[in-house]
């Protein structure tokens, strides 16, 4: 009996240990850290030996095959160790695709994957199609090929999980853009970054389909570089060169694929700002792809609530909105958000956390236009203070709370306070989505003190 080794023990290895177990082998799961109640729970509930708080080798270096959590990265000492004796490292994504014929639209990209991942979630669904949710949001794709059944998968995929997929094949590979980001991760090396996120378009043919932003230089160079059987259908705000998606001299949202042809007024989309333009236009053209009905993807395109924490409105306080945007968590993600603020230079901008090696000039032109004040708020805000020093003031500080403060004081009724950080959020919080929900807080707590 294959013997399998799952590294990682939160929502995307139980789910691989879960089909592991259902396929019958001989299976192990371990994580360094502690595992969650939640999980343990379900590692009981199947029956799963597992181990948390160390790796017992003995019982990992024996695997015929190792499904590792996309969040370990390769210069981890125990996947050294797999490595040195030959034994094959896959992802979770890959392992599950081997048990499955759903159709699989795969989104990536540096920013707007998950609004573009859900919107299309959104319209699929809508549309009564049997549509499963996947990757970096939804339930992990192994548990539910294990223990459910959709004809189609909607899957947001990192570099992180692109890495160790070989023979996984998506039928529609959306690429909404790609800027520096995890670089660390990389070698600081912006190439090892685009080649992972490429990773998307494996083992493609003439019967899929890859939807791009045309105007991402770096997706365009790497395509300069690559062959693939799969159809090309780009999307720009305005057409050039063939565009399978754009907006017309007349501001109507045009999509344009073999299956279907249709427009809609760019004013009905629910989504706001250039950046969900791009969103729904990725979003849009998988749709057409599958052949949803014109009129159903028009209602989902004019109906869907948006993403928590991109752009989350929060509260009015004394005439100053509160705004969450902690899911920009690098320096382009900033930038759309940025892009959506008025030019009245009435925002106070929250910036800090776990610098992944930015690059701040790229959001510098949009910060002396619209940026009245920064407030960084991190740990080590050194080099946002050096950089951004006689651009705009820039208030220190290294807390949520602190942060809040130095926003309440440096702002006026009219005024925008913005959290779009640019950086990770390890260093004070557990993660984006928990530097979000605090900050929420925060400012409701605001509210009640009037």
């Amino acid at each position: 009996m294959k013997r399998i080794v799952i590294l990682g023990g939160g929502e995307s290895g139980v789910g691989a240990a879960v089909l592991a177990k259902v396929k019958g082998f001989d299976l192990f799961l371990s994580d360094f850290g502690t595992i969650s109640p939640k999980y343990r729970a379900m590692l009981d509930e199947y029956q799963i030996p597992w181990e948390d708080g160390h790796h017992t080798e003995e019982q990992i270096l024996n695997a015929d095959e190792v499904i590792k959590s996309p969040g370990i990265p390769p210069t981890a000492p125990i996947i050294q160790k797999i490595a040195a004796k030959n034994i094959p490292v896959i992802s979770e994504i890959e392992f599950a695709g081997r048990y499955t014929d759903a159709k699989m639209v795969c989104i990536t990209g540096s920013n707007g994957k998950t609004t573009t991942t859900l919107l299309t979630y959104h319209i699929l669904r809508d549309a009564g199609i049997n549509v499963g949710l996947a990757g970096n949001v939804g339930r992990s794709l192994a548990y539910q090929v294990a223990t459910e059944h959709h004809d189609v998968y909607v899957i947001e995929l990192s570099s992180f999980q692109l890495e160790n997929m070989y023979k996984f094949k998506a039928n529609v590979a959306v690429m909404m853009n790609i800027t520096p980001d995890h670089l660390d991760r990389y070698d600081y090396k912006m190439q090892n970054y685009v080649m992972a996120k490429f990773r998307i378009i494996n083992n493609m043919t003439s019967s899929d389909a890859i939807i791009y932003w045309q105007d991402d230089p770096v997706i365009n160079a790497q395509l300069q570089k690559i062959s693939t059987e799969a159809h090309l259908y780009p999307f720009a705000e305005h057409s050039h060169g063939g565009s399978a998606a754009f907006v017309d001299d007349e501001e109507e949202l045009i999509f344009n694929t073999p299956e279907t042809s249709m427009k809609m007024p760019r004013a009905d989309l629910a989504l706001n700002g250039l950046h969900n333009l791009f969103n729904s236009m990725a979003a849009g053209l998988s749709a057409c792809l599958l052949d949803v009905n014109k009129e159903d993807i028009r209602k989902s395109l004019s109906d869907f609530a948006g993403v928590e924490h991109r752009l989350e409105y929060v509260e009015t306080v004394d005439g100053v909105r509160y705004i969450n945007d902690s899911k920009a968590t690098n320096v382009n993600s900033c930038w759309y958000a940025l892009e959506s603020m008025p030019k009245s230079k009435n925002t106070v901008l929250i910036l800090g956390g776990k610098d992944k090696g930015n690059d701040y000039s790229e959001i510098k032109p949009l910060v002396e236009e619209r940026v009245k004040t920064i407030v960084a708020m991190g740990k080590d805000n050194e080099k946002i203070v050096k950089f951004f020093s006689g651009v705009v003031p820039v208030i220190d500080t290294h807390s949520l709370k602190d942060a809040i403060k130095a926003c309440r004081e440096s702002s006026t009724e009219g005024d925008i306070v913005l959290l779009s950080p640019c950086c990770a959020s390890f260093d004070l919080f557990r993660s984006y989505e928990d530097r979000g929900e605090q900050f929420k807080e925060e400012v409701r707590n605001l509210k009640k003190e009037i």
